[in-house]
């Protein structure tokens, strides 16, 4: 295997995009296996990209969003870590989601053992019309893609969810518990936060979405963040961090201050901020 082209790929992308590893997540939790039928196709990741359309989301963020993943399944780099896997092939389905209740799989499960495959997948999900939809549940989100392996038809040698969006959570089951219990399965979750904006008083955002994905979301052996914050940069951020996810990497691990062992953001900011804006709900502190 042509371990070393890869490594100087990966390495010079890295250094690029800017990364944020949080490892915190990676020894408690061994690979499980969730699709034990005979008949399971043994690949090198099963992969669930989950996408945000709630309307924070505008239509050229949204458009990037998928514009990312396409370019990014159609690389070199891509196709190079996917050469170079054990199996040389990968599962991936893709979804969007938006509130507690509102996700829908744009593409089912496929698998992309080459440039073809790799190509058809990329169109499946251009064909897509887009849509917006209210609230941020990336609970929701993760509620929804955490079974969506047990009848992949494929058995991963890795399991990963891949989140991306632009808030926090605010609607739904508390995201803490909800990650906690993806975990638990042996599946790795991956964040990428878009922050694009600047918070505003008219908005519900939050300044450091970085740090949120970091504590509140992403966990599993290898979970890394990779935070958008220019238009520029998107495709570039998706494409590499994907290359990452193929070939079972992260990126350099960021030095964290002994002090951050203590939470850096609270993971229930979101809702407190919905409810300070609209009233309701629980009194999250």
């Amino acid at each position: 295997m042509r371990r070393h082209g890869l490594t100087k790929v990966i390495a010079g992308a890295v250094a690029a995009a800017g990364f944020a590893l949080a490892a915190a997540w990676a020894a408690p939790y061994a690979p499980k296996f969730a699709d034990k039928s005979p008949g399971a196709l043994p690949v090198d990741v099963e992969l669930v990209i989950a996408v945000d359309v709630s309307y924070s989301m505008d239509p050229e963020e949204q458009a990037l969003q998928r514009e990312g993943y396409i370019t990014a399944l159609t690389s070199k780099e891509f196709l190079r870590a996917l050469r170079e896997g054990p199996n040389g092939k990968i599962a991936v389905t893709y979804f969007e989601w938006a509130g507690q209740s509102d996700q829908k799989v744009v593409m089912p499960w496929r698998l992309i053992d080459g440039p073809e495959a790799a190509d058809a997948v990329a169109a499946e999900i251009a064909r897509a019309p887009y849509r917006r939809a209210s609230r941020t549940s990336i609970s929701g989100a993760l509620q929804f893609a955490k079974p969506l392996f047990d009848n992949s038809g494929y058995r991963g040698l890795r399991r990963v969810i891949d989140v991306s969006g632009d808030g926090a959570n605010n609607n739904g089951p508390l995201v803490v518990p909800t990650r906690d219990d993806v975990l638990a399965a042996g599946i790795t979750i991956n964040g990428l936060p878009i922050m694009l904006k600047r918070p505003n008083i008219a908005s519900i955002d939050i300044e450091n979405l970085d740090v949120y994905y970091e504590d509140c979301v992403i966990g599993g052996p290898g979970a890394f963040v990779v935070p958008i914050r220019e238009r520029e940069k998107f495709i570039e951020a998706t494409r590499t961090k994907l290359v990452l996810e193929v070939a079972g990497r992260q990126p350099e691990e960021r030095v964290i201050p002994v002090s951050s062992e203590a939470p850096r953001v609270s993971c229930t900011i979101g809702e407190k901020m919905w409810r300070d804006r609209w009233g309701g709900g629980i009194d999250f502190q």
